[in-house]
């Protein structure tokens, strides 16, 4: 039956990377968490998983013309550097460490997408509110 919470887990995360918005940050917890692998294990199993998930956004959003090639390949060159550079780091830190660094991160993330969201959203109501009354009126 655990193979069952795999699965889900593995949806779960794909949907959430299709939409490009990083499903590791929600595998790798799951996996973790509620299934009991070793951090280092899930984080190979976020890699695995995000290639072809990654294949296939790339397609559906370059089809979509939603893709600037032109800007993406710098960040290309420096990911696959520094992604060099963070595997090396990773498999020389003990398991607690690396769960350590991991949750700090998810929390700088999480704290950095409230503040984000709060911000935007009194903008947009302001866009909406005045779009809104400039619609009545003319």
């Amino acid at each position: 039956m655990d193979w069952l919470w795999f699965i889900i887990a593995g949806l779960t995360s794909g949907v959430i990377a299709g939409m490009g918005m990083g499903g590791g940050t929600l595998l790798i917890p799951i996996l973790t968490i509620f299934l009991s692998v070793e951090q280092r294990i899930a984080q190979g199993i976020n890699l695995l998983a995000f290639i072809p998930a990654a294949i296939v956004a790339i397609i559906i959003h370059a089809k979509n013309k939603l893709i600037s090639f032109k800007v993406g390949i710098p960040f290309i060159i420096g990911g696959v550097i520094l992604a060099i550079v963070g595997a090396l780091i990773a498999l020389r830190l003990p398991n607690d460490i690396l769960k350590r660094i991991f949750g700090v991160f998810l929390l700088i993330v999480g704290i950095w997408q409230i503040v984000f969201t709060i911000c935007n959203s009194k903008d947009k109501s302001k866009v909406v509110f005045s779009k809104i009354s400039l619609n009545k009126y003319n």
